[in-house]
């Protein structure tokens, strides 16, 4: 399938897609904020420049775009049609990505929470954000909000 906007155009589109303050970012940041929490953004530090650090509980936040770092089997993890190869090989590095800077941040001690996009949407929200809330304080060692809502329903 052919793209809809000529090359010059999907180029400045992608160009426009930021990597920080997303809007789940802001959501999860004010409910945080909302709760108690203080928190340092995007600290350069540490490997990936996490997008949320809590250091008093040695806890990072991850938060992911459901498309970019390919929630599998959630309704916006789609494959392009176009160029699927590029597609393909963008997003296989993207997750391998993901899993090195996860290992380091590991090996450095840290706890991650992966928040995706999906569980900062509509009804969703609230339970994310209560789960993610509760785990905080706990000794548990990681954090994932799930899936929300699976492909095809």
């Amino acid at each position: 399938m052919a793209d809809i906007v000529d090359r010059a155009t999907r180029s400045r589109m992608m160009a426009g897609i930021g990597g920080k303050n997303t809007k789940p970012e802001i959501i999860l940041r004010r409910a945080l904020h909302r709760a108690g929490f203080r928190f340092r953004l995007h600290a350069r530090e540490l490997p990936g420049k996490p997008d949320v650090v809590l250091p008093r509980y040695r806890v990072v936040i991850l938060v992911h775009g459901c498309f970019w770092h390919r929630h599998h089997g959630c309704h916006w993890c789609t494959d392009p049609a176009a160029n699927s190869e590029f597609w393909k090989s963008k997003f296989d590095r993207n997750v391998e990505r993901d899993a090195e800077i996860a290992g380091r941040l590991h090996e450095a001690g840290w706890r991650i929470a992966r928040v995706w996009e999906c569980g900062l949407r509509g009804s969703a929200e609230a339970r994310t954000i209560d789960d993610l809330l509760r785990w905080l304080p706990s000794a548990e060692r990681d954090f994932d909000s799930g899936l929300i809502r699976a492909r095809g329903s």
